[in-house]
């Protein structure tokens, strides 16, 4: 159904879930209402809120005849102009935000997971009904990136996003950084202050932020990634020794967001999508970036270098997304018009991790006697790999090598790890981490 202002009703909007950013935007949309009408030009009220459990604790109190635990029956219904989805997810949030778009609903979604899998799905249901899909709060809470992203730049060509887009590890790593705590101490810290749930993988393996790079990505470079594309690997593997040696190389370790275009054989560009911890230079924006705060460092050929900044979760500044998604969508659905949908024509190839370039810290326990650094060198040069700084440390069985690389493929970088760990001279490969940030 087309909204008609001149009926004098209201717009009215449908809620698809009451956890903490649920309940926020009920919030938001109760305590702003005047000044939610005057920004819109119409009149907004909620139409119903679709929970699991009628009788579960909430943050707020929303009114008994909104709740409802039908959420199908709510979205396609004929007085619901616009739903706002925030349950997660891949089902049945699907099924329900093509449900409303198919009813003639516009859609605010905060659904990081179902966007990176099958975001295509959406935007060509969105196409066809001629109705928004707006989905600011799907990545960095608050911080406004996929705007400046889908329109801001619109006229410029992004060249490289790098991020921090995920609080939990970032808290976890900062926390290892300042106060010396291994990885599951500081993992306790996160559980108990309320940073990370009681099934941490999604934060800690890099499965949130994979799904993030894959909306980020595709928003950058014009072509549909999904998270099958993104080269993806956690922090448990995170030690002490690893914090320790990146700040003896004027660096901290963050758990990075990366998708940037290369130039491929033959021609043409690729984009490479990847997450992984990394030493970063104390230098760079993103290396003060601290407890459970967000960050997006965009690089693109006109503007140059932006950054974006703020709380990358928690209900009410995720809340204040998607809230400010719902007033351009009313306003949309007001003048009769639609945003701008999903851009796609670009349609580049996603290079492999193999392919990708990057550089190594490696530190190796080794022997300690005339010959093993020439050894070691001489496996760096056997596979191309171009070394930028060696050092000892240690004495006798304590000797230790540490070698930063220059770039080189992730490929050729893996291949001379595996053969350092066959090296008769070598005890134990011990750290392997990626240097970003460091241009050359």
């Amino acid at each position: 159904m087309t909204y008609d202002k001149s009926d004098g009703r209201p717009l009215r909007v449908a809620v698809l879930g009451c956890g903490s950013v649920g309940s926020q935007v009920v919030r938001l949309l109760t305590e702003q209402a005047d000044d939610l009408a005057m920004r819109i030009g119409a009149p907004v009220q909620l139409a119903g809120v679709a929970v699991r459990r009628l009788d579960a604790p909430r943050e707020v109190e929303v009114p008994a005849d909104l709740l409802t635990t039908d959420p199908h029956a709510l979205v396609t219904r004929d007085d619901v102009d616009l739903v706002v989805e925030v349950i997660g997810g891949i089902e049945p949030a699907r099924s329900l935000i093509l449900a409303a778009l198919e009813g003639g609903a516009s859609v605010v979604t905060a659904n990081k997971a179902l966007l990176a899998e099958d975001g295509p799905t959406l935007f060509a249901a969105a196409e066809k009904a001629g109705r928004d899909l707006y989905y600011e709060a799907a990545v960095a809470g608050a911080i406004p990136i996929l705007r400046p992203l889908r329109e801001s730049l619109a006229g410029d060509r992004v060249t490289k996003v790098l991020g921090i887009v995920n609080g939990t590890a970032n808290f976890i790593l900062d926390k290892m950084t300042t106060s010396g705590a291994g990885f599951a101490e500081a993992l306790e810290e996160a559980q108990q202050l309320g940073y990370a749930e009681a099934d941490p993988t999604a934060d800690v393996e890099g499965f949130d932020a994979a799904a993030k790079a894959a909306i980020l990505a595709s928003l950058a470079f014009h072509s549909r990634i999904t998270v099958d594309d993104v080269h993806r690997e956690g922090i448990t593997g995170v030690t002490a020794a690893d914090i320790a040696s990146a700040a003896d190389m004027g660096c901290v370790v963050k758990l990075l967001a990366i998708a940037e275009l290369r130039g491929i054989d033959g021609g043409g560009e690729a984009v490479a999508v990847r997450v992984h911890p990394a030493m970063i230079p104390t230098s760079h924006p993103l290396a003060s970036v601290r407890g459970a705060f967000n960050a997006v460092f965009v690089e693109s050929e006109a503007a140059g270098e932006l950054m974006f900044y703020g709380p990358g979760a928690g209900g009410a500044p995720t809340a204040s997304a998607v809230l400010g998604d719902l007033v351009t969508v009313a306003r949309n659905l007001l003048a009769h018009t639609r945003g701008v949908g999903e851009s796609a024509y670009a349609d580049r190839a996603v290079l492999p991790m193999g392919e990708t370039l990057t550089r190594y810290h490696v530190a190796v326990d080794v022997d300690d006697r005339t010959g093993v650094l020439a050894a070691v060198a001489t496996a760096f040069a056997e596979h191309g790999v171009s070394i930028r700084t060696v050092h000892q440390e240690g004495r006798g069985a304590d000797a230790q090598l540490v070698v930063v690389s220059h770039r080189a493929t992730d490929a050729q970088l893996s291949a001379t790890v595996e053969e350092l760990e066959r090296m008769e001279i070598v005890h134990q490969v011990t750290s392997v981490m990626r240097v970003e940030g460091d241009e050359e």
